[in-house]
């Protein structure tokens, strides 16, 4: 009975946790580019070096995970090794986020300073990433319940990446822009996100309890990382379709954001904020339901319907793109697309992310040890991977078709009005 009221208390705590991490994560890792792009002046070898700090911090990030996840393991405390983590690694991803949004360096200064705060973001955020997610094996061994922690982690994840999402482009830019230039609205915001952060993951800190029948701390060692990953054939299997899903779908979609937006429709936060909503609105229906979904369909069965709706989407927006002049007809069109593609996307995101998870049991048979931090640390690190290849396409295309000239010329404005404010 205890057990089952500890689950019950578990499945509302542990995801609420999740709301104002993603909200800080949506501000760093899908904002940053924007306020660097509308709010500093830069040459396109500025530019370049940044595109390029980017990728790096994107790759020790993702090398970092596995790291990470060996570190926690071998983390033995009166809070299990979980929470300890938790509390180090949001704190001082707040104060770092912080000050990345809080700067008036413009330049080589910006430059220099931005590459120093990235590598601090990828450090302090993988802290808690991999503590978080690496707690879930560790909240049940049923796998019913796996699913339940997983989607509704997902759900809240979702739900703190679109209210983010959704307010943040629409207070920055525009004349709904906090304190009427983008530089002191993304200020603002970034100090009251990373005060919220903190705040909600106070709800897994204190109100989840996980197992904490752990065997004899192991010694950090790159080679009981390496001989964990690579002796898990199931986890090799899933987490290369991972890696092939999250660069196709990450090259496809990445230039439908704000910027292809803010350039298309108009230079306002509005449309971009509608754009969010319909967009990841309707995933908030496979999150909930997943669970009931996967006792009724079969993965392989529900991974086909999945994909065939992303193309669906995919088409549509390609159509769309190519074929229709600039009017709300084809902002419609592009935005009921990019709903379709991720509904399909998060779906398929979901069931790689269980499969990960459900590994560490097999894990456990093949060596006695179930080595949940570093297994989980896998789908952190082949995100990043993948995103780090996304983020140098999508720059050097910005580079290449000059959309720094543009840019620039919105920066100066910004910065004209902060300093007569």
């Amino acid at each position: 009975m205890e057990d089952l009221k500890q689950r019950k208390k578990n499945l509302i705590m542990f995801p609420l946790g999740t709301v104002g991490r993603d909200m800080i994560y949506y501000l760093f890792t899908s904002c940053i580019i924007t306020f660097v792009l509308f709010t500093r002046n830069l040459t396109n070898a500025q530019f370049g070096a940044i595109t390029a700090i980017v990728v790096a911090a994107r790759i020790f990030d993702a090398l970092n995970d596995p790291i990470m996840g060996n570190i926690i393991e071998r983390t033995r405390t009166r809070w299990g090794k979980f929470k300890p983590w938790l509390v180090i690694g949001i704190l001082s991803t707040s104060v770092v986020v912080y000050l990345a949004f809080n700067t008036d360096l413009q330049g080589w200064s910006f430059v220099w300073f931005f590459g120093v705060i990235y590598f601090m973001y990828s450090i302090t955020y993988t802290m808690h990433d991999i503590s978080y997610w690496g707690m879930v094996p560790a909240l049940s061994t049923d796998a019913n319940a796996r699913n339940q922690f997983a989607s509704r982690a997902t759900l809240f994840a979702g739900i703190g990446g679109t209210l983010a999402s959704v307010l943040i482009p629409m207070f920055t830019v525009g004349d709904m822009a906090i304190g009427g230039s983008t530089t002191v609205a993304y200020g603002k915001i970034a100090l009251i996100i990373c005060i919220i952060a903190p705040l909600f993951l106070c709800f897994t800190i204190f109100g989840v309890r996980e197992n904490r029948e752990y065997t004899d701390a192991p010694p950090i060692s790159f080679k009981k990382i390496w001989t964990t990953i690579t002796g898990n054939d199931q986890l090799l299997w899933i987490s290369l379709i991972f890696l092939l899903q999250q660069i196709g779908n990450g090259l496809i979609v990445g230039g439908i954001g704000s910027t292809y937006i803010y350039f298309d429709f108009g230079y306002e936060g509005g449309l971009f904020s509608l754009f969010s909503i319909v967009g990841m609105s309707v995933t908030a229906f496979l999150m909930i339901f997943y669970p009931a979904i996967s006792r009724h369909i079969k993965r392989k069965k529900l991974m086909t319907i999945l994909a065939c709706i992303s193309m669906v989407g995919y088409a549509m927006m390609l159509v769309a793109g190519l074929a229709l002049p600039s009017t709300m007809l084809k902002f419609w069109v592009v935005t009921i697309g990019y709903a379709l593609s991720n509904f399909g996307q998060y779906g398929y995101y979901l069931i790689m992310m269980i499969s990960i998870i459900n590994t560490v049991e097999y894990n456990e048979y093949r060596t006695g040890s179930r080595d949940e931090a570093i297994i989980t640390s896998l789908r952190p690190f082949l995100t990043k991977m993948s995103s780090a290849l996304i983020v140098l396409v999508t720059n050097l295309s910005y580079i290449i078709f000059g959309v720094t000239k543009y840019t620039n010329q919105i920066s100066d404005f910004e910065n004209e009005c902060a300093r007569n404010l």
